[in-house]
């Protein structure tokens, strides 16, 4: 009698033991299978932001390498914050920035927020007084001195949207 229990113990425990062997590799190949096609998903998620990134940029001085040869003579990383500056600093004057191309239509002036440097003539900035907003697309010189020169091209302010 004992030597019959101890047979089906140990039977029993051989087929528990075989039956977790065979779920936990099932679960291992599972979760490796899983962990692949997740990988496979971010890989291309990575490579599609990538490739928009690597879009936006191309009109850039930064990569344009037709406009940094233009800018030979210049350090287009040193150059770029000068240029931004240069026409950032236009915010203080308290009638607004004169390259926003817009007079004031309220209380508030007209101010540039954000700027792209788009290649060794071409600037586009985004401006608002904090009710309107607009693009305005501008020419840039940049002299022997090092004097940054602008000039409008064209603007354009968006209709004021009541929410």
């Amino acid at each position: 009698m004992k030597r019959q229990l101890y047979l089906y113990l140990f039977i029993i425990s051989a087929l528990v033991a075989g039956f977790t062997y065979m779920y936990l590799s099932k679960a291992l190949a599972f979760e490796k299978k899983k962990n692949e096609s997740e990988l496979k998903y971010f890989k291309d998620s990575i490579n599609g932001i990538y490739d928009k990134l690597e879009d936006a940029n191309h009109f850039s001085l930064e990569y344009n390498d037709n406009a940094k040869e233009y800018f030979a003579d210049y350090d287009v990383i040193k150059l770029m914050p000068q240029i931004k500056e240069a026409l950032l600093a236009f915010n203080d004057d308290p009638k607004g920035n004169i390259y926003t191309g817009q007079e004031k239509l309220g209380e508030q002036k007209f101010i540039i927020n954000k700027i792209k440097i788009l290649n060794h003539r071409w600037i586009i900035a985004d401006y608002s007084d904090g009710k309107y907003w607009g693009d305005v697309v501008l020419k840039y010189f940049v002299d022997k001195d090092e004097k940054i020169t602008f000039q409008i091209m064209d603007s354009f302010i968006y209709p004021k949207q009541e929410y």
